[in-house]
């Protein structure tokens, strides 16, 4: 087990930190984000609180959950070591940048991870050496090694795929509760609907996605009239565009 600290404790790095605790590791995060860190410190799993600098301190392993615009200045001054390992989920963030601020460690990956970490079946691409991500998630969750950053800046704009697709079910749900009446009945079946469709994907081969839905839209079929009007309302055309822009708005930034 390691000893493993969060500089930034917020949506994505509670979920990391229970799954760490859970597993056995010693985990300290850091003070920022008050509310979400005294709900880790009253959880029952063992997580601890402190100042920055202590929780580097502390850390074999320092997971930097910062915001990219204010992570250089929280990391100023603070007392790494060389024997350290840091893993980023930091969007956008050269490595070597994050070498240079954290100096005198050189052991740098980055990664995406999503808060359904928790309950395993995230997948986590990672550019650097994936061995800390591994060892820490691997159990759980599937680890996709990226041959660099650029590759890794692609998944975190396929990444940005899961807010539009919420938005699009929320759209549905909305025109749902607006025929029905219910509101809570409509979210509860249009959400469980997609889910357990996911869920009965095998998810892991290239053309699962297509097939299902090649097998839901046959001929003559209310889901062929969806997928057929959406493209129709070029919906799908513009989405390569769309991800492009993302993408190299990241490189922009860098």
């Amino acid at each position: 087990m390691s000893r493993v600290g969060f500089l930034g404790a917020g949506h994505i790095a509670a979920p990391m930190a229970r799954a760490l605790a859970r597993a056995g590791h010693d985990v300290t995060v850091s003070r920022r984000s008050e509310a979400v860190s005294a709900a880790l410190a009253q959880s029952g799993l063992g997580i601890a609180v402190a100042e920055n600098a202590e929780v580097v301190e502390r850390s074999e392993i320092v997971l930097l959950c910062l915001r990219p615009a204010v992570w250089a200045d929280v990391v100023k001054g603070l007392p790494f070591r060389a024997d350290q390992k840091i893993v980023s989920v930091m969007a956008g963030v050269p490595m070597a940048e994050i070498v240079a601020a954290c100096a005198p460690v050189r052991d740098v990956s980055v990664t995406i991870p999503y808060g359904f970490i928790e309950n395993g079946g995230c997948p986590l691409p990672v550019a650097g050496d994936p061995g800390v991500v591994r060892a820490l998630f691997g159990a759980e969750n599937p680890v996709l090694p990226q041959a660099d950053e650029a590759a890794l800046n692609h998944h975190f704009a396929a990444s940005t795929m899961v807010a539009a697709a919420l938005g699009l079910l929320e759209e549905g749900t909305g025109w749902l509760a607006g025929k029905t009446g219910s509101p809570e009945a409509a979210e509860i079946y249009v959400s469980n609907l997609v889910t357990g469709v996911l869920n009965g994907l095998g998810r892991d081969r290239a053309g699962e996605l297509h097939d299902e839905k090649m097998a839901l839209a046959t001929p003559n079929t209310l889901n062929l009239q969806m997928v057929e009007g959406l493209a129709a309302r070029g919906a799908f055309d513009g989405l390569p565009a769309i991800l492009d822009g993302i993408s190299n708005s990241m490189e922009d930034d860098a």
